[in-house]
């Protein structure tokens, strides 16, 4: 962190810009600093760019992760409706739908009656 807490990178840009700003070449006295104002220059400007790209880049990817989502849906749609297409197709039961990820009806099991086990009663406590 810097000691003026700018943490945004356009927050330091712009402090950068003020130290540019303050540090002209007109300013009597700094002149041995003219080397590194212009590197800051430099800097400056090359973050300036890089700024503006990612909020390009933000912006398509925002764009692209919409379209995706469209697709999938419709995507997810249309698999549906195969599914669906390929169950009339062969039939509930037939053993192709397995290369399709599709569960064949086999039938149902038969329940079978499971052994009740009674509780014996809990006998009231007298005092």
């Amino acid at each position: 962190m810097t000691q003026s807490g700018e943490t945004t990178y356009a927050g330091k840009l712009g402090e950068w810009g003020r130290w540019l700003a303050a540090l002209s070449p007109k300013e009597a006295g700094l002149e041995h600093l003219e080397a590194l104002r212009v590197q800051l220059e430099g800097l400056a400007a090359r973050g300036s760019e890089l700024i503006r790209k990612q909020s390009e880049w933000t912006a398509a990817k925002q764009d692209a992760s919409q379209e995706l989502r469209v697709l999938m849906v419709e995507g997810e749609r249309l698999v549906t409706l195969l599914r669906v297409a390929v169950r009339q197709s062969y039939g509930i039961s037939s053993e192709q739908l397995a290369k399709f990820g599709i569960q064949p009806f086999r039938g149902r099991r038969k329940a079978v009656d499971a052994p009740v086990i009674e509780q014996p009663k809990a006998e009231p406590q007298t005092e």
